[in-house]
């Protein structure tokens, strides 16, 4: 090993773990002064001497570690590479990076990692209950049951192993095995699980103490977790700046030189560098494409710079070539660099195999091989196992323990060992694991010490010296906040259609709530205008910055990533935000507040504006950041949606607008001092009214008119603070009333900003304790009420399972795979079921384009090909080629862009019944996670075959499927998400079970049906349309990488290059024959024991491509001028023909009412059983009314407290936001289920779609009415009267119906939820500040007067609530709400006011008229005198506006309708 290490040596540290440190420290690791060709010999000897001492079971320190090796030289060139990779591309600059990190000597970073007795468990068994919304109260059971405490499920059984520096171990297993676990494992990521007990060393270090070189033990994991509007560029700018080494190369002078250099570097090594500007994109955002988008996850991994690496099957969704050249890079790192590489694959060709180490075989967490990969497969064969010619090695290994997939030798019949536990009894006993088994002593070796001693200093060099000592962070901390700033401008600048709409909206709002408020008055009227307009001010930012709680839960994967691999501290990244808010906010803050003060016409003075315009940008920091910490503290999103909607409705509530300080019940005060609103509240009133003297006008003053013109003798009436028998009232007066002064000004604006550093802080301790989702191993969901009919799958102890359902279940508790032998039905039976197809289907000269901000991007270019019944063709190409696109096209399935060509089916053009004809299983396995697999496939089965069919027919296929899929134990369980639902292998099965039980007449697509699967389940996925092709079925399937057994299945092959350009068509050939003829003749021959498919794809876009363009040698063909005479030949015959299948002639298989019927029947099931979106809706409205209650208990019958009164029934308008911030993201995510996939396939109308959502909240809204209503009611002192209580329930029912269907048409036609959370605010403010509350009809401008107040269901909810409750009121003025004023000349109080009594004051309360002095008068008799006020005339005005409620509830349903229909685009069609 010592040679071996010496070489890499040679590249120097920085690379975090042995690797390329452009800078100070070497790219990868460095040190050493031996040559690099001297050393490369030398290891290869060792390496050689090593694996000979391991197979013969000698101890490895029988290798003489100080062999001279001197006399080799840099000339020594003819001597053979240690490295498998010696071919790969960027090899040279690799070799270069380590000349110049030996130059410069720096200690190498290498580490490894061994693990021993290495135990794992998870929470969770196979199979868990999901509970509705009735039997979650079923708290007996639930004592029952919790009792015994979770089950824990062991994941990881027993495990053992060891990665030196400069290894690569493959990791193989079937899905459900435990690969993933044990490479979090040997990553150090605990997190999240129940137990781990064993012993995991990183060289000398145990997990304990390498948690602080975090940023040096990396794992790339499946998903790829990004910020979508960031570009490649911009993504890899910030990965490679928050790793850029302290000490640099010698030909370094700046960071930049480094970061640069390195990024370059990552991004040609992948073969990227092409996407820099385009961004990465997600299913939403358009971006780089899926397999780009994976090397993109690569890279980023790879700029940390670690020493230990896991990658969890990184190659997903490539194609066989660039998976080929990624695992050559990393083993070129590794090898040159002296990285531990650890890498877990599902599809492994041999050509990816053969360049590791050493593999390790998992199954069921059971360690079933660990050793030298050459042992491997001679170790299976010796136990009697086949592997068959041309085989993937990798899948073979992880096939023994499949009955259905395993070759028995003859003669071993037998005694071959069954399960995983035999195979690793046999294991145990062979000579290979006690050869491994001294390995594992390293961690205490002398090398391992002397290599964590470097390592560690190494680290430390590379670290700014600005950093603590245990910090695992490179650069310094100023560096950190300096690239997330950059980062977070560009996240807003990448985003800014979002950015535009906040802005707009902004200026929209300060202009209409700045009409509304327009030039108030100077006098006692304009009072409560001005303080309804400086509430609005901070309501509005209060409303904008609730969407920070969306957006926390939208970042927060990319963060907790980036968390792991110590790119920066998460107060950095909090930082950033505030420093990206700044300018932002300000800007939002300036618009609204420029527009806003001078239209209300608020104090003109520079100090009083200034000092209103900083408040709010406080009050908005302020806001921002408590929404910000209730989205870092809270896990989920339901939790931190109820907390948010909950506070957001308190903050409001305790201002002090609404219910003023002095009134404030002593239970609930405590949170108008935690209130951030209540102290900007009192700066702005103050700032407003301070100094000011304010005369009584109009009905605040008694008596006025006619003939009363001397003060003397008239008072102030219901102005606060105001001296009775005073006739104004000054503004210190008027802030005394509520307890405010004006001296709290500056002290309360420092509260705000003390309030801000207080969330900001929660904000970052919470943001620095985000934990990865882990440790709940994947299980299956059965809704409780289908528990008696999977009992089988709730055994949560292992051996009390029957071996019955241990056969049916393979790893993981999947199903076990597909074949014809274990199927219920022989091939006769599905021979007779499956629908066969006569159908021939063409398309000639098929070209697409989109139009980009550079001009048309042609994406297809005159594709063209068929496939004819029993025929299962391939099509294939590189990354980014148009395979989708093409299968997008030929299903109809493109909303965008122009088609040109012919698509034909039997020579004639495609009927509007094409689309649910042809069976289309897309890449992304979508489906409704509320619903069972039998569920799933019965809806798709009642809606897509003909209407002629009787119901019982075809549920009686449906059972065919299911026994086809081999789907009967897991029939009844829900599909799920990922980890609490059907595993990858489960979804695929069922997208194409989906499609099956349609019956698909005409032909059957698949996209990339065999991505993220393992070998066995690939094969038995192809098998299974092997047999599909066999009964007459036509099947198209893009795939990217076949092993050379699954290409073996395929009948043609159609090959794409980048642009949609052909570079094949036609027969593959026995073994391939056809297709390797036709390279060979044009200068690309197939290289024997090389898989024909991976030869292909690097033919078209990899090294073997010799810079020809494969589209023109192909349209030069003899082959191609074939092909386009044999289309035509099809088309004209089959044109001559009868077509092969008839159109019915109807869009939809089904009639719209029965459509309804059974999509209704879905959703009401999905809500019935998804308790968190039903208990949310539920809290909240309990929370809301208990909290709108207790905070207006029991109101009294003075003038103030009428107007309590209205502010209470107001608030109740409140409930809405939350709610609606919860049913936005479960409308669009049941919304993208049905674009995405069911209305292209003409499964069901919009219309059954929008009915079926609609119709399903309705039995919840009429729960949540209740649930407001009983709390509140009768806690506010409301009448008992059933005749007024049951009014008010019957609108309260109603604004049920009405806000949800606000929030549904929002989000109907919204892109997305962030969008629809944005659009929310900005309709909910309008409607809350025109429905006659904040401004009384009667001052309502007049532009806005007789129209939007007239269409505002908000003033019809108020108004009818406040009729049933206040109109027959008796108004019992207290002491200090009277008007007390003396007589002139001795004349009664009644005489006196009867001029004013008979006109202005008719509706005023005289209670003292034969007094000659202090006259006592209140402002009202009755309920009704105050509701004058408000527009409310007569009593039945209140039954009036409760119908137009009810009118308003089904007007927002046709909204949705309406929305959704504009929303639905028609798809395009070639022609």
């Amino acid at each position: 090993m010592a040679a071996r290490d010496s070489w890499r040596n040679s590249w120097g540290s920085g690379y975090g773990g042995g690797g390329l440190s452009f800078g100070g420290t070497s790219a990868w690791g460095a040190g050493g002064g031996d040559t690099i060709f001297r050393v490369l010999s030398r290891a290869s000897e060792r390496q050689s001497k090593r694996r000979s001492a391991l197979l013969s079971g000698v101890s490895e320190d029988g290798v003489n570690e100080e062999d001279d090796f001197s006399v080799y030289s840099e000339r020594d060139l003819g001597l053979p590479p240690i490295s498998k990779a010696e071919d790969w591309a960027m090899m040279p600059d690799v070799k270069n990076y380590a000349e110049r990190g030996e130059k410069d000597q720096f200690k190498p970073k290498k580490l490894g990692v061994t693990w021993k007795d290495l135990t794992v468990r998870g929470v969770g068994s196979d199979a868990a209950f999901n509970e509705n919304v009735v039997s979650q109260f079923n708290i007996p059971r639930g004592i029952k049951e919790g009792r015994h405490g979770p089950p824990l499920n062991t994941i990881i059984d027993d495990s053992h192993g060891c990665v030196k520096p400069g290894e690569m171990l493959l990791v193989l297993g079937r899905p459900g095995s435990g690969c993933t676990t044990l490479l979090k494992m040997l990553a150090n990521r605990r997190n999240g699980y129940a137990e781990v007990n064993g012993d995991v060393h990183f060289g000398s270090m145990t997990a304990k103490e390498a948690q602080q070189y975090r940023g040096q033990i990396v794992m790339n994991t499946e998903e790829e977790l990004f910020f979508p509007t960031l570009t490649v560029g911009q993504t890899m700018d910030f990965a490679t700046r928050m790793k850029v080494p302290y000490h640099k190369f010698s030909d370094q002078h700046k960071d930049k030189d480094f970061q640069q250099e390195y990024r370059e570097f990552l991004l040609k090594s992948m073969g990227i560098t092409h996407t820099a500007g385009t961004k990465v994109g997600n299913e939403f955002v358009r971006g780089v494409s899926g397999g780009e988008r994976k090397r993109v996850s690569i890279i980023e991994t790879l700029a940390t710079r670690g020493s230990v690496f896991c990658w969890d099957n990184s190659t997903r969704g490539l194609d066989a070539s660039t998976a080929l050249q990624y695992t050559k890079a990393i083993r070129a790192m590794t090898d040159v660099v002296g990285l531990s590489s650890v890498v877990s694959l599902y599809q492994a060709g041999n050509g990816i195999y053969d360049l590791f180490d050493e593999v390790l075989v998992l199954d069921e967490g059971r360690e079933i091989y660990y050793g030298p990969l050459e042992q491997a497969r001679p170790f299976m064969e010796e136990l009697g196992f086949v592997c068959g010619e041309g085989a993937n090695v990798a899948d073979f290994l992880t096939g023994v323990t499949v009955p259905t997939e395993r070759q028995v030798r003859q003669g071993f019949e037998a005694s071959f060992p069954r399960t995983a536990l035999e195979i690793r009894d046999e294991y145990l006993r062979t000579d290979i694991k006690a050869a491994m088994e001294k390995e594992y002593v390293y961690p205490q070796s002398d090398e391992a010490r002397v290599n964590t001693r470097d390592f560690q200093e190494a680290v430390a060099y590379d670290k700014d010296k600005t950093l603590p000592k245990k910090s695992p962070l490179t650069v310094s901390f100023p560096k950190q906040v300096k690239a997330c700033i950059v980062r977070q401008y560009q996240i807003v600048w990448g985003d800014k259609p979002t950015f535009i709409i906040k802005q707009i909206a902004t200026l929209v709002q300060a202009l209409v709530v700045g009409s509304l408020f327009y030039k108030s008055s100077t006098d006692s009227s304009g009072l409560f205008f001005k303080s309804g307009a400086l509430f609005f001010s901070l309501l509005y930012q209060a409303l904008m910055a609730l969407s920070e709680v969306t957006d926390s839960f939208a970042g927060r994967p990319v963060l907790a990533k980036h968390k792991a691999f110590a790119f920066f501290h998460p107060a950095a990244f909090c930082i950033a935000q505030i420093a990206a808010d700044i300018p932002v906010l300000l800007f939002q803050v300036s618009q609204f507040s420029l527009v806003l003060y001078f239209m209300v016409g608020l104090k003109v003075s520079a100090s009083a504006f200034f000092t209103y315009w900083i408040t709010l940008f406080a009050i908005a920091m302020c806001i921002t950041a408590v929404m910000r910490a209730i989205g870092a503290v809270f896990s989920t999103f339901d939790g931190a949606t109820k907390l948010s909607g909950f506070w957001f409705s308190a903050l409001i509530v305790y201002t002090g607008f609404f219910i003023p300080k002095t009134q404030m019940h002593p239970w609930f005060v405590w949170i108008y001092w935690i209130d951030p609103l209540a102290y900007g509240f009192e700066i702005l009133l103050s700032n407003e009214v301070h100094g000011q003297t304010i005369p009584c006008v109009n009905n605040n003053l008694i008596p006025n008119g006619p003939g009363y013109t001397d003060s003397a003798f008239q008072s102030c009436a219901g102005v606060p603070g105001a001296i009775q028998g005073a006739t104004s009232v000054t503004g210190d007066q008027y802030l005394q009333a509520f307890s405010y002064k004006y001296s709290h000004l500056w002290r309360n604006f420092g509260i705000i900003w003390a309030w801000w550093a207080f969330f900001v802080v929660v904000t970052i301790v919470a943001t620095s304790n985000w934990k990865e989702m882990a440790g709940k191993s994947g299980f299956l969901l059965i809704p409780r009420e289908n528990a008696k009919k999977s009992l089988s799958l709730l055994q949560n102890d292992e051996e009390s399972q029957t071996k019955d359902l241990k056969e049916k279940l393979g790893a993981g508790g999947q199903p076990a795979p597909l074949d014809s032998s274990s199927s219920s039905m022989d091939g006769k039976t599905i021979e007779n079921q499956l629908i066969s197809n006569t159908s021939v289907f063409t398309w000639k000269n098929l070209s697409y384009t989109v139009k980009t901000p550079s001009g048309d991007r042609v994406l297809l270019d005159k594709v063209q090909g068929w496939v004819k019944p029993g025929m299962l063709g391939a099509l294939m190409g590189s990354s980014g080629a148009g395979k989708t696109t093409l299968l997008d096209v030929l299903a109809q399935r493109k909303t965008d862009g122009s088609i040109t060509g012919s698509v034909l089916v039997d020579g004639r053009p495609l009927s509007v019944s094409f689309q649910r004809s042809a069976g289309y299983c897309e890449q992304l396995d979508i489906h409704e996670p509320m619903a069972t697999v039998r569920e799933a496939l019965e809806f798709s089965a009642l809606l897509r075959q003909s209407r002629q069919t009787p119901r019982e027919e075809k549920l009686k296929y449906v059972d065919t499927i299911v026994n086809l899929l081999e789907m009967q134990d897991i029939e009844h369980t829900l599909v799920g998400r990922t980890g609490a639902g059907l595993s990858v292998e489960q979804r695929k099965r069922l997208t194409i079970g989906v499609e099956l039980v349609a019956k698909p007449s005409i032909l059957i697509f698949l996209d990339e049906p065999t991505s993220g699967l393992d070998g066995q389940a690939a094969f038995n996925i192809l098998r299974f349309l092997r047999k599909l092709a066999a009964v007459g079925q036509a099947v198209l399937v893009t795939i990217h990488q076949p092993s050379a057994l699954l290409f073996k299945e395929f009948d043609t092959l159609l090959l794409l290059a980048r642009g949609g350009k052909t570079v094949y068509f036609g027969d593959i050939g026995v073994e391939a024959s056809t297709l390797k003829d036709y390279f060979a003749r044009n200068g690309a021959p197939c290289p024997p024991n090389v898989n024909p498919a991976e030869h292909m794809i690097d033919v078209v876009s990899g090294s073997a491509s010799q810079g020809k363009d494969w589209n023109q040698v192909w349209l030069e063909s003899p082959e191609h001028k074939e092909v386009s005479n044999e289309v035509d030949r099809i088309i004209h015959e089959a044109a001559a023909k009868p077509p092969g299948t008839v159109d019915d002639g109807h869009e939809f298989a089904m009639p719209l009412w029965q459509q309804i019927k059974l999509v209704t029947h879905r959703m009401n099931v999905a809500l019935y059983r998804n308790t968190d979106y039903v208990n949310n809706k539920f809290a909240l409205h309990i929370g809301s009314a208990l909290f709108n209650g207790f905070s207006f208990w029991k109101i009294g019958t003075g003038v103030q407290e009428l107007q309590l009164k209205l502010f209470t029934i107001f608030n109740f308008i409140f409930v809405a936001p939350g709610v609606i911030n919860q049913l936005q993201p479960l409308f669009i995510d049941r919304r993208d289920i049905y674009e995405f996939r069911e209305k292209k396939s003409k499964m069901y109308s919009w219309v059954a779609f929008v009915t079926g959502l609609i119709v399903s909240e309705f039995p919840y809204l009429c729960i949540c009415a209740v649930l407001y209503f009983a709390p509140w009611y009768y806690t506010v002192g409301f009448t008992a009267d059933s005749n007024k209580s049951g009014a008010v329930f019957f609108v309260m029912l109603f604004y049920e119906f009405i806000y949800t269907g606000i929030g549904q048409f929002i989000a109907a036609y919204a892109p997305n939820a962030v969008f629809a959370s944005l659009v929310n605010p900005v309709l909910i403010t309008v409607l809350v500040a025109f429905c006659g509350v904040l401004v009384p009809y009667a001052q309502i401008q007049e532009f806005w007067r007789y129209w939007i107040y007239y269409l505002n269901p908000f003033n019809y909810l108020v108004s009818s609530i406040l009729t049933f409750t206040v109109f027959d009121n008796v108004v019992q003025c207290k002491d200090h709400e009277f008007a007390l004023f003396d007589t002139p000349n001795n004349q009664t109080c009644q005489d006196y006011l009867a001029p004013y009594r008979a006109g202005l004051g008719a509706r005023t309360n005289l209670v003292n008229p034969e007094a000659t002095s202090g006259c006592r008068v209140c402002q009202y008799r009755f309920g009704s005198d105050y509701l004058s006020t408000l527009n409310i005339s007569d009593y039945y005005v209140g039954w009036r506006d409760a119908g137009i409620v009810v009118i308003f509830a089904f007007s927002s349903y046709v909204m949705v309708y309406l929305l959704m229909k504009l929303r639905t685009k028609a798809t395009k069609t070639a022609g």
